[in-house]
């Protein structure tokens, strides 16, 4: 008899709790369908972004192709980079680096200027663009200029700093300094992250100002 009057008191908490969470359910059902469509909708709409995004990407590298192609960099410049900064700012560089190769150094060094000095450009690119501008300045460039440059781009941790030293250190040969030249080569050679290229660079001016390079150093025979 016990048994029976906790069976059936259960049922009644069970139909009671069923009848609250139905309630319940009537009363905060919709709301809880908003967050549903809520999270489905933010889900689709990224999706759609990210596609959009990528479309964009490709068709904006098709056009840069087919503009270097053309072999004229300024065709480059004219890409429409659809509202992205970064876009903007890598065209100029590949414009520079065209115009470069053609012996079109005043359109090279304008552009590169032109992104040394947008703030959008971001540390990355704008540094890239003053290393760029150094390297295709050489002496003729101010030396006042290229040493505060380079002094700023090869400060510890910059994303450019031993390239930065390397063309330091070619300054101080341009200078008639061969042994603070030396130097800031051994110095180098010294620091972690060493491509083998810069390395065979470092090794090779070791070499013509007259000193054996550091044991380390892969020199090929010859």
């Amino acid at each position: 008899m016990a048994n029976q009057n906790d069976n059936f008191i259960d049922e009644v908490f069970d139909d009671l709790r069923r009848e609250r969470l139905f309630r319940l359910f009537r009363r905060w059902g919709w709301v809880a369908g908003l967050v549903i469509l809520g999270i489905v909708g933010g889900v689709i709409w990224r999706e759609y972004s990210q596609s959009r995004a990528d479309a964009q990407a490709r068709a904006w590298g098709d056009a840069i192709l087919a503009a270097e192609g053309s072999g004229d960099p300024a065709a480059i410049m004219q890409v429409d980079p659809q509202g992205a900064d970064s876009r903007r700012v890598l065209a100029a560089l590949l414009a520079a680096g065209a115009w470069s190769e053609k012996d079109g150094i005043d359109a090279a060094a304008e552009a590169l200027r032109n992104v040394a000095g947008d703030q959008a450009a971001g540390t990355v690119l704008h540094d890239l663009a003053e290393l760029k501008l150094v390297m295709l300045g050489g002496e003729a460039m101010d030396p006042a200029q290229r040493d505060e440059i380079l002094s700023r781009l090869s400060r510890t941790g910059a994303p450019f700093e031993l390239l930065a030293l390397e063309q330091k250190a070619i300054a101080l040969i341009g200078a008639g300094r061969p042994d603070d030249a030396v130097t800031l080569i051994r110095q180098i050679q010294q620091k972690d992250g060493l491509t083998e290229a810069l390395r065979l660079r470092l090794s090779e001016m070791m070499i013509a100002l007259g000193h054996e390079p550091e044991p380390s150093d892969n020199m090929p025979a010859g």
